[in-house]
């Protein structure tokens, strides 16, 4: 059986992030904010320390070569079209969902309650 990260193909619910378009520097642009690093950089590096580590101690996470290759893999095809680090975000997302650590239905009402706090 192969995973989507093998094929190429896109989660219905990370093509959705994709097609907005929404990465930082427009965003950052369109909210008057002047930093270059996204707000979720800090939390995106450190849920990949947390997996690595998770993996170091006999977990079912993705070790950090894998992980890394995986993501390297997504960020050259599949995300190609999204700047760095959003490629990363989108390739840690579906690296999670082809894995079982987090499920379409989770990640679509985790995205949702983001924006909604993001909109409120």
């Amino acid at each position: 059986m192969s995973t989507r990260a093998e094929t190429g193909d896109v989660h219905p619910s990370l093509a959705e992030v994709v097609e907005r378009d929404q990465v930082w520097p427009r965003m950052a642009a369109r909210y008057g904010v002047a930093n270059l690093v996204p707000p979720w950089k800090t939390s995106l590096d450190g849920l990949c320390d947390a997996l690595d580590r998770a993996a170091d101690n006999g977990c079912a996470a993705p070790g950090v070569v894998e992980r890394r290759d995986e993501e390297d893999r997504l960020a050259a095809t599949t995300y190609a079209d999204l700047p760095y680090p959003e490629n990363q975000l989108v390739a840690l997302a579906h690296t999670l969902l082809d894995r079982g650590v987090i499920d379409e239905g989770e990640l679509a009402e985790r995205m949702a309650a983001v924006r909604a706090r993001l909109e409120a």
